[in-house]
């Protein structure tokens, strides 16, 4: 290719006669120097070049040769002009490479066991059906193909009641639950209930709307519908895998917070963020089945495949579907309508259900090899049902799950506390301190590594 039709934007070149050629050399120079120019990035043909800066193309010719000549940039006749490998060198310091670090983390999956080939078969299908307005200004609820798609898979794998028109699409949970804040807060809801432990962002994005939360006290038995406060009339539940401290909410304190929520004219949001992965049996079926006009049912791909897919669904109430249909056009985000089309593709082949098939495989053998290993080095039992990406390893202290977190990170190993990581509520006394182990975010090559180093830190 003689030459390609790239744009590049050069400013401060300066015409006067005879300096032209000079100054269009320093700014390729700086281009390069200040990075903006990448080793490898190739440069626009010298005629195509010429044109767009209004100059001679004898010019352009001469200033590539020249900075060829410098080492600049690397070309030869019949091939594109490029910036020269390491030409940048002298401008931006060296980095030291980052060390090795293992990590057991909650709150991700093996994202290295990503399916790359069904995502990109779906993509492909994807492009090739989808129509002509599939790509203009979508609602912002999501494209109808993939609100179908994911209505008949909740309703299927997780017993949701659910139709197309209830289903709004979002960029990952995270970006539904600020949504639902601040629907709630223009219906007059101002205090939100939210389990204690749980995730502190989540408590933040709340309090960001202009909800104030209030303390649920989390036991063996789930979240306790008794400390809901008299202000408050929403809820934030993980019902079928409590995180962090993995228990069920039970059945009786299931219909004792819907019939909570119908009582006070509030709502239920269950964040339904690993329901996908049970071990010992087959999934608790969804809260929302008992109230579909109190609960809002949220789920993501952010567990089942990859946090960066960042795609989030909710299923909500009838009287929520306006309010929150418009909350999310006044701010504007949305996922982009190929990413849509290729999950709505990958849920109808059949490839999304495989795929958590095999990973729910994957992470059975991990857990059950993580909990008889550190059971056996520490003689201690671990907290949580077969279930997730998590489990939890109860400490005697506060100080001691300090002293691990800070042992481990010294010998390469990132791990998590209740305390250090900030799952309690701000209340007095001094809560149970634990080590939530992420046992699904190792790659498949790190795990046994992993595995040994939380031992080693353990002993």
């Amino acid at each position: 290719m003689r030459d390609p039709g790239l744009d590049l934007h050069l400013g401060g070149i300066r015409r006067s006669q005879g300096g032209v050629g000079r100054s269009l050399e320093e700014a390729l120079r700086e281009a390069v120097r200040s990075g903006r120019l990448a080793p490898g990035a190739r440069l626009p043909g010298s005629r195509r070049l010429a044109a767009d800066l209004g100059l001679a193309r004898g010019t352009v010719v001469q200033v590539y040769t020249q900075l060829i000549a410098e080492g600049w940039l690397v070309g030869s006749g019949g091939s594109s002009t490029r910036v020269a490998p390491g030409a940048d060198a002298a401008a931006v310091p060296p980095t030291a490479p980052a060390p090795s670090t293992l990590d057991l983390r909650p709150g991700r999956p093996d994202i290295s066991a990503f399916p790359r080939g069904a995502w990109t078969a779906s993509i492909r299908r994807a492009l090739s059906t989808a129509g002509r307005m599939d790509f203009d200004y979508g609602a912002p609820g999501g494209l109808p193909g993939l609100r179908a798609a994911l209505a008949d898979y909740v309703a299927r794998t997780r017993g949701v009641r659910a139709d197309p028109d209830a289903v709004v699409v979002t960029c990952g949970f995270s970006h539904g639950l600020a949504v639902l804040a601040r629907v709630l807060r223009e219906l007059g809801i101002g205090t939100i209930a939210t389990e204690n432990p749980s995730l502190p962002w989540h408590r933040q994005w709340l309090t960001a709307a202009g909800l104030a939360t209030a303390p649920l006290t989390v036991d063996a038995y789930g979240a306790d519908p008794a400390d809901l406060p008299g202000e408050a009339r929403a809820a934030l539940l993980t019902p079928n895998h409590q995180f962090p401290k993995g228990c069920v909410l039970t059945p009786a304190r299931r219909q004792s917070f819907v019939d909570w929520a119908s009582r006070v004219d509030g709502y239920l949001i269950e964040d339904d963020y690993d329901g996908e992965f049970r071990y010992d049996q087959r999934p608790v079926g969804a809260l929302q089945a008992l109230a579909p006009d109190r609960v809002v049912f949220a789920g993501s791909t952010s567990k089942t495949m990859a946090p960066g897919v960042r795609i989030g669904w909710l299923v909500l109430p009838p009287a929520l579907r306006q309010p929150v249909r418009e909350q999310l056009f006044a701010l504007g985000a949305a996922v982009p309508s190929v990413d849509q089309l290729a999950l709505a593709d990958l849920i109808e082949h059949g490839d999304y259900d495989r795929h958590i098939r095999r990973a729910r495989l994957a992470y059975r053998r991990r857990r059950t090899e993580l909990v008889t290993a550190v059971e056996a080095a520490t003689q201690s039992t671990v907290d949580g049902i077969p279930a997730g990406l998590q489990t939890l390893l109860p400490l005697e202290s506060a100080e001691r799950e300090a002293e691990l977190v800070a042992a481990a990170r010294a010998n390469g190993l990132l791990l998590q506390g209740m305390h250090a990581f900030g799952y309690w509520h701000d209340q007095p006394g001094t809560p149970p301190a634990a080590l939530v182990l992420g046992f699904a975010t190792p790659a498949p090559h790190t795990w046994r590594r992993t595995l040994q180093a939380l031992l080693r830190t353990l002993r």
